[in-house]
C-alpha cells in the first residue's frame, strides 16, 4: 500500500474515533496517533515520507476536526496534563501557517465559549513560542512564490491584523498580548529573526527570498502600524547592516521586494525610526536611483507636500542623498526644487506658515551640504532664489514670514559670499530664528548604536518574560534542594490525621460559564454529570447574559421543552421550568409565539402541553410585577452590607433630622405608609401574544388531542390560564379586544 493511501486510512479511523467514541482510551489512542505525525525524532513511528503527506494533505483538516469537537464530551473529561500533552501540540508542532490560520477562523467563528477560550489559550501559545519566526522562515525558504496566491493574500492578512480580529471577538476581554501595542513589536521582532536565518541560510550558500517578508512589513506599516515595528527593526538594523555585507544586501532586497502601494509607509516610518544618514544609507542602500517610487517619495513627497517631519528627518533624508557620489545628482535636483518653491510668491502668499516654515529649514540644510564646486553650478539659481524670495517674504505682512525671509536671506549670501559681502538684517531673535541659524551647520553626532546581539535572543527578549517564568521558577527550588539535604529526612508521622469522613468526592467537570456551552452539553452530550450541571447554571446563565440569550432563545425553549429525565436529575422539572421561564421573561415575543404554537402541535404529550401553559402563566406573573418588587432583595442586601459609617452629607443631615424628631412633639402623624411607586406592567405589552393564540384551535379535535373530548384535563387547566392572563391584564389596553373575542365566542 501506497503511503498516502496508508496515512488517509488511518486519519480517517482517528477521526471516527473523535467523532463517535466514548472511551477514554481510544480517544488517547487517536490523538498520539495524530501527534506522531508531527514528531520528527527518532523515536518517531511513523517514516518521513508519511509524515510529509500528513502535513500536506490532512493537517489543515485535522485541526477543523479538534475545532470541531471542542464541545465533545470526551474534551470535558481530559485534564489539563492530558491536553497539554496530546491536544495542544497539534496546533503547536505543525506547519505554522496552517495552524494560524485555523486558530485565527475559528476565533473568529466560534462565540464566547470554553472552546473559544482554549483556542485564545494556544493563540497565545503560539505566538509566544516563537511560530511566527518559523512561519516566515517557511517563506523564506522558498526561491520562488509557491502555493495558491489567494491562500498566501489570506495568511498575510490574517498576520497583519490578528489584533483586529481578536479585539472584535474577545473585547472587553482581551488578551494582553493581542493588543497592538504588544503584538507589532513582537511581530517585528519576529521579523528579524526571519531574517537573521536567512542571512545565515545565504553564507552556507542556501538560495532564499524575503518577498513575503517585505510584504508582512508593508502590509503592517500601511495599516498604520509603522511606528511600533520599525522601532523595534529600525536599531537592529542599522547595528547589523554596519559590518556585515550579507545584511545590507538582505536589506537592500527586503526593500525592493516592497509592494509599490506600500512603499511610502516604509519609508517614511523608516526615515523617522532611523537615528543617522549613515544607518539610513546602510538599510536602503541606492533604493531611490532604483525605484519611481522610492524617489517620488524621498526627494519630492516628503521634503516639498508634506510639512510635518521633525528636523531630525530632514538631517537624515538630506543627509542621506548627500553621503553617496550616486545620488548627489538627487540632491541637486532637490535644492532646484525647494528653492523654486521657497521663492514662488504664491506659495508665500497661499501656503500655511508652518510650511513655509518646513520649506525653509529644508532650504538651509540642503545648501549647507553642497560643495563648493556644487554651489558654483548653482550659484545663478540660487541668486535668484535668494532675490526673489527675500522680495516676496519682506512684502508679507505677516510678522513671522518677514523674519523668516530675512534669516534665510542672511544664510544663503552668507553661503554663496556675494562679492565677500553678506546681507545683515535686524529682527528679534526668538527660537524660530535661532534654529534656522543652526540649520548651516552640519550636524555631526549621531547617536551611539548598540552592539549586535544574536537575532534569536533579541526576538525572546521581546516575546516578554513569559516564555521563561518555567525555567525561573524552577531555580530556586532545585536551590533549596542543594542547599538542605536533611530536607527528605523530615517525617510527618507525628502529624495528627485530619477527620475526611464527611468529605465528598469531587466533581471533575465544572458547570458552563457561557450560555451557548450550555446549549450544546444539553443538546448533545451523554455525559450526565454535565448535562445535571448545565441544567442547574441555565436559568442563571439566562438571566445574566440577556443579549445572548436572545439570540438562542427559541432554540434553547425548543431544546428544554423535547428534553426528557434519562439520568434522574433531583428537581429535573423544576430545573426546566425555571429555564424556560427565564427564557419567556428575557424574550417574550418570539418564545410566546413558540411555545403558543407548539400548544396545539401534534406528537406532543399531556405532560408537556401542561409544561407550556404552566411556564406561559409564571412568565406572564413575572413579567406583570413592578420592576422595584424584584430589585428589592438585592437592595436590602446591599444597605445591609453599606451601613458603615460613610462621608457621605446626607448621613449627617439624618443624624440632626432624628435629634430634632426625638425633642419635638407632635400632636398627630400623617400616614405612616410608604407611598407605592409607580412602575411599568411589562406584560401589557405582550398580553396579547399570551392570551390570542391559545384560543386560535381550542375547539378543533386532531388525532392526538382533543379538548373538548377525551383531554378534558388539559382543557380546564387552559381555561384557568387564560383567566389569569385577563386578571394581569386587567388595567391593559389590550383588555377591551379579549372581551370582544370572549362575546363572540359565547354569542
Amino acid at each position: 500500500m501506497e503511503p498516502g493511501s496508508e496515512v488517509r486510512l488511518r486519519v480517517a479511523q482517528c477521526f471516527r474515533t473523535l467523532s463517535s467514541s466514548t472511551d477514554h482510551g481510544d480517544i488517547i489512542d487517536a490523538l498520539k496517533t495524530l501527534n506522531s505525525y508531527l514528531n520528527d525524532g527518532a523515536e518517531s513511528r511513523t517514516t518521513s515520507a508519511e509524515r510529509e503527506e500528513f502535513r500536506r494533505s490532512h493537517y489543515s483538516r485535522t485541526l477543523r476536526v479538534l475545532v470541531g469537537q471542542l464541545q465533545a464530551d470526551w474534551m470535558h473529561s481530559l485534564s489539563a496534563a492530558q491536553l497539554s500533552q496530546v491536544w495542544d501540540p497539534l496546533f503547536l508542532k505543525g506547519p505554522p501557517d496552517q495552524a494560524l490560520l485555523v486558530l485565527m477562523e475559528a476565533v473568529s467563528e466560534l462565540s464566547p465559549s470554553t472552546g473559544l477560550d482554549r483556542l485564545v489559550c494556544i493563540t497565545e501559545r503560539f505566538l509566544q513560542s516563537g511560530h511566527l519566526a518559523d512561519l516566515l522562515w517557511s517563506f523564506c525558504l522558498q526561491p520562488a512564490p509557491s502555493g495558491s496566491p489567494q491562500l498566501r493574500e489570506t495568511l498575510l492578512a490574517r498576520l497583519t491584523s490578528l489584533p483586529d480580529i481578536t479585539a472584535n471577538k474577545l473585547h472587553p476581554n482581551n488578551r494582553a498580548l493581542f493588543v497592538p501595542q504588544r503584538y507589532y513589536p513582537l511581530l517585528a521582532s519576529e521579523m528579524l529573526a526571519a531574517l537573521e536565518r536567512t542571512c545565515q541560510a545565504l553564507r552556507g550558500g542556501t538560495d532564499c527570498s524575503s518577498t513575503f517578508v517585505a510584504q508582512t512589513l508593508g502590509k503592517v506599516c500601511v495599516q498604520g502600524h509603522s511606528g511600533p515595528v520599525l522601532a523595534v527593526m529600525a536599531p537592529r538594523l542599522a547595528v547589523c547592516t554596519r559590518s556585515d555585507m550579507v545584511w545590507q544586501r538582505v536589506c537592500w532586497k527586503l526593500l525592493e521586494n516592497v509592494p509599490e502601494l506600500w512603499m511610502e509607509s516604509v519609508l517614511t516610518g523608516l526615515v523617522q525610526a532611523v537615528k543617522s544618514p549613515d544607518a539610513f544609507s546602510r538599510i536602503v542602500g541606492n533604493l531611490v536611483l532604483t525605484n519611481k517610487k522610492a524617489h517620488f517619495v524621498l526627494t519630492h513627497k516628503v521634503l516639498l507636500l508634506q510639512y510635518k517631519y521633525e528636523t531630525p528627518v530632514l538631517r537624515t533624508l538630506l543627509g542621506y542623498l548627500a553621503s553617496d557620489s550616486d545620488r548627489r545628482p538627487l540632491l541637486i535636483q532637490v535644492v532646484r526644487s525647494v528653492s523654486q518653491a521657497w521663492a514662488n510668491p504664491s506659495a508665500v502668499k497661499h501656503t500655511p506658515l508652518e510650511q513655509q516654515l518646513y520649506v525653509s529649514k529644508t532650504l538651509l540644510l540642503t545648501v549647507s551640504l553642497l560643495t563648493d564646486s556644487e554651489l558654483q553650478e548653482l550659484r545663478s539659481d540660487l541668486l535668484q532664489c535668494m532675490l526673489g524670495g527675500m522680495q516676496s517674504h519682506l512684502d508679507s505682512s505677516v510678522v513671522r514670514i518677514r523674519t523668516m525671509g530675512m534669516v534665510v536671506g542672511e544664510c544663503l549670501s552668507s553661503r554663496m559670499e556675494i562679492n565677500g559681502t553678506k546681507l545683515k538684517f535686524e529682527y528679534k531673535q526668538n527660537e524660530e530664528t535661532r534654529e534656522l541659524l543652526s540649520l548651516m551647520t552640519p550636524s555631526m553626532c549621531t547617536e551611539p548604536e548598540p552592539e549586535p546581539a544574536d537575532g534569536a535572543d533579541f526576538a525572546e527578549e521581546t516575546r516578554g518574560p513569559s516564555t521563561h517564568r518555567s525555567t525561573s521558577q524552577s531555580r530556586p527550588a532545585s536551590q533549596r534542594s542543594n542547599s538542605d539535604p536533611d530536607s527528605d529526612l523530615d517525617s510527618d508521622d507525628d502529624l495528627t490525621p485530619y477527620d475526611m469522613s464527611g468529605d465528598q468526592e469531587m466533581s471533575r467537570a465544572s458547570p458552563p460559564r457561557y450560555l451557548r456551552d450550555c446549549l450544546e452539553t444539553l443538546i448533545s452530550s451523554e455525559d450526565s454529570e454535565r448535562v445535571e450541571l448545565s441544567l442547574r447554571v441555565a436559568e442563571s446563565l439566562v438571566r445574566r447574559n440577556v443579549f445572548a440569550a436572545k439570540e438562542i432563545s427559541v432554540q434553547m425553549t425548543k431544546v428544554l421543552l423535547h428534553m426528557e429525565d434519562k439520568y434522574s436529575i433531583d428537581g429535573f422539572l423544576a430545573l426546566r421550568q425555571a429555564a424556560m421561564v427565564a427564557l419567556t421573561v428575557i424574550d417574550s415575543v418570539p418564545v410566546t409565539q413558540y411555545l403558543t404554537t407548539e400548544f396545539y402541535s401534534l406528537n406532543y404529550s399531556l405532560r408537556q402541553r401542561l409544561d407550556i401553559l404552566e411556564v406561559l402563566a409564571l412568565a406572564a406573573q413575572e413579567l406583570s410585577k413592578p420592576a422595584s418588587d424584584k430589585t428589592t432583595p438585592s437592595t436590602s442586601t446591599t444597605s445591609e452590607l453599606t451601613s458603615y459609617q460613610t462621608n457621605n452629607p446626607a448621613d449627617w443631615r439624618q443624624v440632626v433630622d432624628k435629634r430634632i424628631q426625638s425633642k419635638t412633639k407632635l400632636i398627630s402623624k400623617g400616614s405612616t405608609q410608604p407611598v407605592t411607586k409607580a412602575a411599568p406592567n411589562h406584560y401589557a405589552p405582550v398580553a396579547g401574544y399570551f392570551f390570542f393564540p391559545l384560543l386560535r384551535n381550542y375547539d378543533k379535535p386532531e388525532v392526538t388531542f382533543d379538548l373538548l373530548g377525551s383531554d378534558q384535563l388539559v382543557l380546564g387547566r387552559l381555561i384557568h390560564t387564560l383567566g389569569l392572563f385577563m386578571h394581569l391584564a386587567v388595567n391593559a389596553p389590550v383588555l377591551f379586544s379579549i372581551y370582544s373575542l370572549l362575546l363572540l365566542h359565547c354569542f
